[in-house]
């Protein structure tokens, strides 16, 4: 049924429920039979006609286009604004269930735009709760419905979160095909901030499945692009890939240089949410570039975890925190301090993605190791094991088999770390 017919059935059913005619309801102003056709979904009233109709049978416009009386409609944007809040400050789990009462309600159903936006929103809530299944399930329907009135912009957006749940989910394959699609014609679109935010996430997809060459060809295009757009959004995001990048292709000057490029921007500039987590990402680069420097890096990180605890980070975010403050603690010499946080990660595992909760198993492999509890290190090396078995073949994995060896040695279980070393060379194809 289409929204002319809909209206013209609000129309028809206000009219019978206030008692009048269809003559009644069109004189003096209109003809019978123009109200009929309308009611009929045969003709779709100007907007001038559907104010006076609105008028005429006392009733709000908002409710002969949407199907929802004013006091609905605000009670719907009060429910959005509540629910953006909560997500907004980190109440990713009070967020989730207000999206999902406002789908629930039914009242949304004439507002597609509306709806389009909750959806959206709730995605963006399962995934900061680390339901990523819910949240990919979400944002493919959104992009199937894009042709139902989806903005170009929220069109990118959606597109963004897509290939980013994609990389979290280690569904590399997915993660690229959804910006590539976008992305990869013959000519590039005219860059926007949405566009190149898409384009950082691609490139991460690039990265962790080791296509280090294509993505240093990308980064620097972006890099291109965003110094000419000129946009501290657009300025941040690209250098902060590119630091990321320099890391994993040996380049650790680099890294420091576009790490503090992105920091200054963003300190400048940006939200206090993507400073703390840009400060997180800062830190772990300097930890692996110069980590003599790891008391620096520690207090950094000591902030940094204030920060993500009073904004809107996901858990995610958090639990990166940790483990890099336990591997600060570890450079130091401070395996007991290192415990600490790593128990505090332990207690984030839930939900999270594989590859993270494989890297906690690690950390905290390491840090038992250096305590001398090898039956507690054994036990976390076997958990870490388990995580790493099932998972794709992708360059982070690889890495984390190759720790696990190396750990697996130092405590003293050969078989074990030699399987493993076997393992991290079938990932690299060797």
């Amino acid at each position: 049924m289409t929204g002319q017919d809909l209206v013209g059935q609000r129309i028809k059913a206000v009219r019978r429920q206030r008692g009048l005619s269809q003559a009644q309801l069109a004189h003096p102003e209109l003809s019978d039979s123009y109200v009929s056709l309308i009611e009929s979904g045969k003709r779709t009233p100007t907007p001038a006609v559907l104010e006076l109709l609105a008028r005429k049978l006392d009733c709000s416009l908002t409710y002969l286009l949407n199907g929802v009386t004013s006091e609905q409609m605000q009670e719907i944007e009060n429910g959005m604004s509540y629910a953006r809040l909560a997500l907004d400050n980190g109440e990713v789990a009070e967020a989730r269930t207000r999206y999902a009462e406002l789908l629930a309600g039914g009242d949304l159903a004439g507002l597609p735009q509306l709806k389009q936006e909750v959806e959206y929103g709730l995605a963006l809530a399962a995934e900061a709760c680390g339901d990523l299944a819910e949240a990919i399930e979400l944002l493919n329907k959104l992009r199937q419905n894009a042709a139902a009135g989806m903005t170009p912009e929220r069109h990118v957006d959606v597109a963004v979160a897509l290939s980013r749940c994609y990389r979290e989910k280690r569904d590399l394959g997915q993660a690229v095909q959804v910006a590539e699609q976008i992305l990869a014609g013959a000519v590039r679109p005219v860059w926007t901030d949405g566009l190149i935010n898409l384009g950082a996430q691609l490139c991460a997809a690039y990265i962790d499945r080791g296509d280090l060459l294509r993505a240093r060809q990308f980064s620097s295009e972006l890099i291109a692009a965003a110094e000419l757009l000129g946009t501290p959004a657009s300025l941040s995001l690209v250098y902060w890939g590119a630091a990321i990048l320099a890391m994993e292709t040996g380049r650790s000057e680099a890294a420091i240089t576009y790490v503090e490029r992105a920091m200054a921007i963003q300190s400048e500039h940006g939200d206090p949410r993507r400073l703390a987590r840009l400060r997180g990402d800062y830190a772990q680069i300097m930890l692996a570039a110069q980590p003599a420097k790891a008391e620096d890096w520690r207090d950094l990180l000591v902030k940094t975890e204030k920060e993500l605890a009073e904004s809107a980070a996901n858990p995610m975010d958090k639990m990166r925190c940790a483990m890099n403050l336990a591997r600060a603690e570890l450079l130091i010499g401070s395996p007991q301090r290192a415990e600490v946080h790593i128990r505090a990660v332990c207690t984030m595992l839930d939900e999270m993605p594989k590859d993270l909760q494989a890297d906690a198993h690690l950390v905290a492999g390491q840090a038992f190791a250096e305590l001398g509890e090898r039956g507690e290190a054994e036990r976390e090396l076997r958990a870490t094991l388990e995580v790493l078995e099932p998972m794709p073949v992708t360059r982070p994995i690889a890495q984390s088999w190759l720790t696990a060896a190396q750990l697996l040695e130092r405590i003293d279980e050969p078989e074990r770390s030699v399987d493993a070393y076997h393992r991290a060379l079938a990932c690299v194809g060797l």
